[in-house]
């Protein structure tokens, strides 16, 4: 098994955290979780991925071990990607992300920075379907104290029923911390569980002009039981990008990774 490090970053004023698998001259692949995920959701993938690229899985601001900040807006977001990719020397590199990670890999993507090779875009699209989009926003503000992590545990699989066991109690556990009256919460920013501060999100127009601009070779997963991203606007994904692929993996929704972790390390696996 590589070896894997937790290491730090500065960028854009903020103290980034990152695990960094390391893999002497292999291609980077740098891993964009979702909202209200960390980096730890992706050792799953980042193990089989290993033993042939350099996998750099990113706390994103706000989340993980990773710096809060007063801004949260798809920009700052993307402009971290560019600072990580800077910060780190990568002359060339695959890119992957989900949901949230997912969009600001794309926007990324479509200013065609010159060190990316391959895309790897994850239940997400310019166009969302609202239920799902209401369904996480209320799943993360309902409540966010518990007595143990096995009660945040339990909250998680009433939330999603579907996912794999052991995904959701190693995701769980690591998303959270200890209170000082001893009992624990969520790890990223709590100003992210309020729902009266909401995301912020990219207007459509401006997603699909990211989308149009892409010119690597990209791959798109979709969960089969995915309430976010619709047939419709996955077609209309594969049909603007030159180069797209298009999966999806079965027995698992939104969370693809942590629905279905076989199919979809399968899925990135052919596709990288």
């Amino acid at each position: 098994m590589s070896a894997v490090r937790d290491e730090y970053v500065l960028l854009n004023g903020i103290r980034f955290h990152y695990r960094d698998w390391v893999n002497d001259g292999a291609t980077p692949l740098v891993l964009l979780h979702g909202y209200t995920g960390h980096s730890r959701s992706w050792d799953t993938l980042a193990k089989a991925m290993a033993p042939r690229y350099r996998v750099l899985a990113l706390d994103q601001r706000g989340h993980g071990e990773s710096g809060w900040a007063p801004d949260y807006t798809p920009e700052a977001m993307v402009s971290d990607v560019t600072a990580f990719v800077e910060a780190l020397r990568l002359d060339h590199f695959a890119l992957l992300g989900l949901s949230m990670g997912g969009r600001n890999a794309y926007h990324f993507a479509g200013g065609r920075p010159a060190g990316l090779e391959r895309l790897v875009i994850v239940d997400i699209g310019p166009d969302i379907v609202a239920a799902g989009s209401q369904r996480i926003r209320s799943g993360v503000t309902v409540s966010d104290t518990f007595e143990s992590p096995e009660h945040a545990i339990n909250a998680a699989r009433q939330a999603n029923p579907n996912a794999d066991e052991t995904e959701l109690r190693d995701r769980t556990r690591q998303n959270l911390m200890l209170r000082h009256d001893g009992t624990w919460t969520f790890r990223y920013d709590s100003s992210l569980r309020n729902a009266a501060t909401p995301l912020p999100r990219p207007a459509s127009e401006a997603g699909w002009a990211a989308i149009k601009h892409i010119n690597v070779p990209t791959l798109l997963v979709r969960g089969a039981l995915s309430d976010v991203l619709s047939i419709e606007t996955a077609d209309r994904i594969v049909e603007t990008i030159p180069d797209c692929r298009f999966v999806e993996v079965p027995d698992a929704g939104h969370s693809v990774p942590l629905d279905n972790p076989g199919g979809f390390v399968e899925a990135v696996k052919a596709f990288l």
